[in-house]
């Protein structure tokens, strides 16, 4: 046996030991590091807040203590409006479900035919094998419920404490890994945290000002057709349309439409249709102009990125596609050569094919010209050429132009 290859088996048995060991740590720590991720992106969507505190007098500290306390009071407040919507509407839908029951039991003996009473359907729910099964199981995952309730709450604070640091000690932070890096990398990583800064600021701030328009829209066509709590349904469809992506227009119509339809079905198809033409209003003249200075990232990216971070990482990934995106895209084009490219005359419209097809006529025309003047004549004035006439002119001799 070759002296060497004990110490090549060892050394193998030994690097697929680090590998399976890291491998099993990366799993058991990736809610952490998820969490990380997350307070990351937050601290630097409020690092523009704290700086221009910051730079005004302010601790850093503090500064970030006061953002943060904002946020907090701005979430409470929303959710409360809305779990008091919601409480409101329940009850009064629960009041009113027998007299729902009735209209749709009346329905369908004048449409099929048949001969239904409330009390009948009512027995049969109440006597049916899915719904005792439901009650069970909803009984048996009471606790598997209150885990997940206090693991998500867990979560936050592990996302707001670390979020909270990385905004309060940034410029310490930046400072600490640049430490180990050489002066030219350094620049480097400075520039990406600067533009990693402004791209999710502007991401968040298009994103806050398209829910701003969004909730006041539809605030108005709910309080014009009278539909309760329009001031609650208006801020859950700017915020839920525009913060939860691929999915959140559908979440934040079916509430309001839902709510319409208590008060008058022909209410809600109303709010359908609103919903549906102002989501083509946003996507095609309200987004583009809004975050073409602050994200400045196609569409058709925008969507790919969201659907790619919802495969990698979930729901997380789809809300931080976006901004990671942008900011990788900026960052390349600082370093990514490009190049001037000629008209292409199938991509312009027909204004641009006009003025081509004008200016190849043109120089047809001159060309034709050219050919019809016979040989050895030129123009009067230009017998000569202009470098004899400089060279001349540098000899001090007539010009014989």
């Amino acid at each position: 046996m070759p002296r060497w290859l004990p110490r090549a088996m060892v050394l193998a048995l030994a690097l697929v030991a680090c590998f399976q060991l890291a491998t099993w740590g990366f799993h058991q720590l990736i809610s952490l590091l998820l969490n990380v991720l997350i307070a990351f992106f937050l601290a630097l969507a409020v690092e523009p807040a704290v700086s221009w505190m910051a730079a005004r007098g302010m601790r850093r500290g503090l500064a970030t203590g006061l953002v943060f306390l904002s946020i907090l009071v701005a979430a409470a407040g929303f959710f409360a409006l809305l779990g008091s919507m919601l409480a409101g509407q329940i009850a009064t839908m629960v009041e009113e479900f027998p007299q729902y029951l009735d209209s749709v039991i009346s329905w369908i003996n004048s449409t099929l035919h048949t001969h239904l009473s409330r009390v009948q359907v009512q027995n049969n729910l109440l006597r049916s094998d899915w719904l005792q099964k439901y009650v069970q199981d909803s009984a048996n995952n009471v606790l598997a419920v209150s885990a997940t309730v206090l693991g998500s709450l867990f979560n936050l604070l592990t996302v707001a404490l670390f979020s909270f640091y990385f905004a309060a000690d940034g410029p310490r932070l930046r400072r600490a890994l640049c430490s180990v890096l050489p002066p030219r990398r350094q620049e480097e990583v400075l520039r990406a945290w600067e533009i990693a800064v402004a791209k999710t600021g502007g991401y968040l701030y298009s994103r806050g000002l398209m829910a701003l328009i969004s909730g006041l829209a539809h605030y108005v066509l709910l309080e014009l057709m009278g539909v309760p709590y329009a001031p609650a349904l208006g801020m859950w469809v700017g915020l839920v349309s525009q913060f939860i992506p691929t999915i959140g227009t559908y979440l934040a119509g079916a509430l309001p439409i839902l709510i319409a339809f208590t008060v008058d079905p022909w209410h809600a198809l109303w709010v359908f249709g609103f919903v549906v033409i102002y989501q083509q209003f946003e996507n095609y003249l309200l987004q583009p102009r809004i975050t073409a200075k602050t994200v400045d990232i196609h569409p058709a990216v925008a969507f790919g990125s969201v659907v790619a971070g919802t495969a990698l990482m979930g729901a997380v990934g789809a809300l931080i596609a976006i901004p990671a995106t942008a900011t990788l895209q900026a960052f390349l084009g600082a370093y990514v050569k490009r190049y001037a490219v000629p008209d292409d005359l199938r991509v312009h419209g027909k204004a641009r094919r006009r003025r081509a097809a004008d200016l190849l006529a043109r120089v047809r025309h001159a060309a034709e010209r050219n050919e019809d003047r016979p040989h050895g004549k030129e123009p009067a004035g230009q017998d000569e050429d202009p470098t004899d006439r400089d060279a001349a002119a540098q000899q001090g001799t007539p010009d014989a132009g």
